[in-house]
């Protein structure tokens, strides 16, 4: 009995030793060939299986082998994939960076492609590349990284508008916003700020996100990318993808902040008091002499200029603008969930008081596989803004003109101490002091989603997404300043919301089979439901019994009104690509969507598209050659729908109330009916090729597109007989058509030090095809803006200066008729707010731990109205307006050379006084090409050093990463333009206005610190 137990015994030894032979347990460290740092979140699987596993916040992987396994695979993103034998118990594994583009997988409409196989036009920005630049909102940072791509701020106020286009202007009454999509949900970036602002500057709802929540963005251009998004991708989409966690990684808590410094490059500027009254003086005279008048038996406003004072408002409207921003996050993952948790604080001041921006973000991210077949997910934003809402522009009583425009030698206080006035300006201090207008957003972006593995080649993904913005106004104008002093008091508020729901349901299907998997399937099929509400109250007061009670019902007279609509759109689409032997992809989409604010007959629209893609670098022809490490040809057409920026129901015919009798309420017609109203629709090509040489050292990228938009939606002159003047129709065609190139060069690689540069310039031609009439606009009437067939839109239709008369010290205008009278019929179109061509240029130098980044942006060939010299340097037509010293410079003796023509209010007609008939309407009182400038610059918009503490020291303290840095943004503008800033917009709330600058915050010069430490 004790034999047998001792052979069983030894028997199970055996076994044991046999089973210990065979099962052997690697670990492991996975980390970047250049640089050394761990890589988390890198695949290590058995060779040609699916088990495995990925490596931890610090690059470490343990994996048992319970086989003969000779080889493992790693793979991640962004690296190029490597196999290591399993001879060692323990491995270090340097992954090498890949840098060939082509082979990045990139997120495109409802899915991902590997970047080599995508046939259209897409740019695809990091989320770091934003990091160190000031600015409140990610579309804002994205100028001058991506061709194609037109980015401007409208005014160096904070949170304020941003100008955002993606291969032109395609619209004239519709939106010319491209769509955002963020995590899956269709945001709206239509401003729900209504305060003071009327034509003017609007604000920028996508200020609402924190940019440092941002992993990457991805910006679809051409009709292959953006027409699986239908009539919401006419002006291209751009898509965001918030960073998330990764699997089996331990928490990593980033603690991060900056302070920054601005004030003003240019400041505004105003002759001196003994200026002015000589300037006004030689008016008087001047104009004497036109009338016929001796001057000498005139008397002069003021006998001695010299001894009049100076007061400077100017100092009181700038300041050293303070920024500070606070941020925590945490990320990291188990084996079945992963998350991601921010909190921020931003607080910005204006260089120009009293308007200031701060913002309040939280942000969840989670997604949890709940079996080896369903997976869950979602995405929250939760912000609350804060805006300290200052009107300018084309505003008499906003803060900046009550302090450019009063003489200078005025007061600014009178002699009881009480705020002086003058004309209709108000006193800028007053309203600096007592301003209170504010507005707080409340905004919810959320998506929920459920993802199914049928087969491991298909998966149904179902999604709700909602995008619930509002906005509370509350302001109050008091007894110290001219808009409540007339009505001894008054109040407003408003309460608008926008309400975006969707929900989507994607089958998407992908699969590689064959001989050598040669042939690779990626379809989709889906659908989306949306709802979009907009609803909104008002109210307002006067006649207050004292400044201290502000609500409205403390007011003597109240009135409210309120307002409600909504549209719906339904939606189905699909997108197909294949691809054979790793060389030739052929895809196509198509799209059909019914949108409830179209006509009943017409409410369907259908928009495909299709792309080839040829990879001719795999070409043995062509690789043997041994020039390119990557040739790629694409070309791709398509079409895509616009209905946004028109009401919801814009093709019912609409009563409204109002025409009441005899205190009877009455209604009447207020819009006529276009029951065949349908989709504004773009269609375009792009051919584009993409192509490496030097080892993947210098890449290029080339794109040529056409894009035709028709079916404008345009209100269109009808007879009378209807009774109404216009009508909302599909009439009207625009064309956009440009170059794109991209540049990136590695142009030394070292182990201690490398620099790389990127380069990009694209060029676009805007025309206007098709149009019933020409459209005039402008501010105030004045009618300087046009659209007309044969040119671009944002055109400036003005008098044409020739030069000023040396002789007499005339304007002389050119007479486009010859008819010898200068009038409005010899208007021309003489330029457009449009740039020809912008681009960036980034330089990336490391050396050790420092990082050196710098990045110009450029734009040429858009031309800026300069409202600003237009009303001070008026030539004394404006009796109550200062002047610029720029006035100094006129016309004063014959033989003077100059483009300023001489002072004189008279616009009496010269055929009686023996003038020229170019000087008919006065000198200066017309807007003509004088005032019209060069928007041209090149500005270094942003500079930045850092220094990463060598993880020798942070291991020290606990930390794994910590960075330093110092940056400078808009520190050097190169320019000719003689305004404060070229990058302006003043009236940019109408998107055919463009290219105003009227007392408008120029960009800041900031100067920012921070420091950013990862646990």
């Amino acid at each position: 009995m004790k034999l047998k137990l001792l052979q069983l015994f030894s028997l199970l030894i055996l076994l044991s030793v046999k089973t210990f032979a065979q099962n052997k347990t690697i670990t492991g460290k996975v980390v970047d060939q250049t640089d050394h740092q761990p890589i988390p979140g890198v695949s290590v699987r058995l060779h040609n299986k699916n088990t495995g596993t990925v490596t931890n916040a610090q690059g470490e992987f343990t994996l048992t082998l319970s086989g003969d396994e000779k080889f493992l695979d790693f793979s991640y993103i962004g690296y190029l994939s490597q196999s290591v034998k399993t001879g060692a118990i323990a491995v270090t594994v340097q992954l090498v960076p890949d840098l060939q583009q082509l082979s990045e997988v990139v997120v495109t409409g409802y899915g991902t492609q590997e970047r080599k196989f995508i046939s259209g036009s897409i740019s695809t920005i990091k989320g770091d590349q934003l990091k160190d630049i000031a600015g409140s909102s990610f579309n804002q940072l994205l100028q001058g990284k991506s061709t194609g791509v037109q980015v401007s701020s409208d005014s160096g106020v904070p949170g304020g508008g941003v100008t955002f286009r993606i291969r032109g202007n395609n619209s004239i009454n519709a939106s010319v916003e491209p769509l955002y999509v963020i995590d899956g949900v269709f945001v709206n970036s239509k401003d729900p700020i209504t305060t003071s602002l009327g034509n003017q500057a609007g604000s920028n709802p996508l200020s609402d996100i924190n940019p440092a929540d941002i992993e990457s963005l991805v910006i679809l251009k051409d009709a292959n990318s953006t027409a699986i998004y239908g009539s919401l991708g006419a002006n291209g989409v751009v898509l965001v993808t918030t960073r998330r966690g990764k699997l089996n990684t331990k928490a990593k808590i980033n603690l991060s902040t900056f302070q920054g410094w601005s004030d003003a490059n240019k400041k505004f500027k105003t002759a001196t008091g003994p200026q002015t009254a000589e300037l006004a003086n030689e008016a008087v005279i001047n104009t004497a002499k036109d009338r016929g008048t001796d001057p000498a038996t005139i008397t002069l406003p003021f006998p001695n200029p010299s001894a009049l004072p100076t007061y400077d408002r100017i100092s009181d409207l700038f300041r050293t603008a303070r920024t500070s921003n606070y941020e925590i996050s945490a990320q990291g993952g188990s084996a079945n969930s992963t998350y991601y948790t921010g909190l921020s604080y931003l607080k910005q001041e204006s260089i120009v008081k009293p308007s200031g921006f701060e913002r309040y973000t939280g942000r969840f991210n989670y997604d949890n596989n709940l079996t080896d077949k369903l997976k869950v997910g979602t995405s929250f934003n939760f912000t609350r803004t804060f805006r300290n809402v200052s009107s300018n522009d084309n505003n008499a009583t906003g803060v900046i003109n009550s302090a450019i425009f009063p003489r200078s030698y005025l007061p600014v206080y009178n002699t009881d101490g009480t705020f002086a006035r003058y004309g209709s300006f108000d006193n800028h201090i007053a309203l600096i002091e007592n301003l209170n207008n504010s507005a707080v957003g409340w905004r919810t972006i959320g998506n929920l989603f459920a993802e199914y593995t049928i087969l491991p080649e298909l998966k149904l993904r179902s999604s709700w997404s909602i995008d619930n913005n509002s906005a509370y106004e509350n302001n109050y104008s008091n007894t110290l300043i001219s808009a409540g002093i007339a009505s001894n008091g008054s109040a407003s508020s408003y309460e608008s919301k926008n309400l975006v729901l969707t929900n989507e349901q994607v089958l998407t299907y992908i699969k590689s089979f064959g001989e050598d998997k040669k042939h690779n399937i990626n379809a989709l099929i889906g659908n989306t439901l949306s709802t979009n509400l907009a609803q909104g109250t008002s109210a307002t007061g006067t006649g207050f019994a004292t400044n201290a009670l502000t609500a409205i019902q403390d007011a003597a007279i109240r009135s409210g009104s309120s307002y409600r609509s909504q549209n719906k759109l339904v939606s189905f689409f699909g997108k197909a690509s294949y691809t054979f032997n790793q060389k030739y992809t052929i895809d196509g989409s198509l799209r059909a969507d019914a949108s409830s604010k179209f006509g009943k007959n017409k409410q369907w629209g259908y928009f495909p598209s299709g792309g080839l893609t040829w990879r001719a670098g795999q070409e043995e022809f062509i690789s043997k050659l041994g020039i390119f490490n990557e040739l790629k040809f694409r070309a791709s057409a398509g079409l895509s729908g616009n209905q946004n920026g028109i009401g919801d129901y814009a093709a019912l015919g609409l009563w409204k109330a109002g025409y009441n009798y005899l205190e009877n309420a009455g209604t009447a017609p207020a819009q006529l009916a276009n029951p065949d109203l349908t989709w504004e629709t773009t269609r375009q090509i792009d051919l584009g090729t993409e192509f490496s040489i030097l080892k993947n050292r210098l890449s290029f990228t080339f794109d040529y597109y056409n894009k035709y938009t028709y079916n404008l939606l345009l209100n269109v002159p009808v007879p009378s007989r209807s009774g109404f003047s216009s009508q909302l129709q599909n009439f009207g065609a625009v064309r956009n058509k440009g170059l794109e190139l991209s540049i990136h060069s590695v142009n030394i690689e070292t182990k201690n030090f490398s620099w790389t540069t990127d380069f990009n310039v694209s060029q676009n031609t805007n025309k206007i095809e098709k149009l019933a009439s020409d459209i005039t606009l402008g501010a105030s009437g004045r009618n300087i803006s046009i659209l007309r067939e044969g040119y671009a839109v944002n055109s400036f239709q003005l008098y044409k200066q020739l030069y000023v008369d040396p002789n007499t010290g005339n304007a002389v205008y050119e007479d486009v008729n010859n008819d010898g009278q200068i009038n409005t019929a010899d208007r021309q179109i003489v330029g457009s707010a449009i740039p020809k061509y912008t681009g960036g240029l980034t330089n990336t130098l490391t050396y050790k731990n420092f990082d050196f980044n710098f990045f110009f942006y450029f734009q040429q060939g858009n031309k800026i109205i300069n409202m600003h010299d237009f009303f001070l340097v008026h030539g004394g037509t404006q009796n109550n307006i200062g002047f610029d010293p720029r006035q100094l410079e006129r016309w004063q003796k014959p033989g003077d050379i100059t483009d300023i023509p001489r002072l004189t209010t008279y616009s009496g007609d010269p055929a009686t006084n023996g003038g020229s008939a170019n000087n008919y309407g006065g000198n200066v009182a017309r807007l003509s090409t004088r005032y019209l400038e060069d928007g041209s610059f090149i500005r270094l918009k942003n500079i930045t050093l850092g220094y990463s503490i060598p993880s020798l020291i942070t291991n020290k303290w606990g930390i794994s990463k910590a960075r330093i840095y110092v940056s400078g943004t808009n520190l050097l503008t190169f320019t000719k333009y003689k305004g404060l800033d070229p990058e302006v917009s003043s009236q940019s709330a109408d998107q055919n206005t463009a290219g105003y600058d009227w007392a408008t915050v120029p960009q800041p010069r900031t100067i920012q610190a921070g420091i950013s430490v990862t646990f």
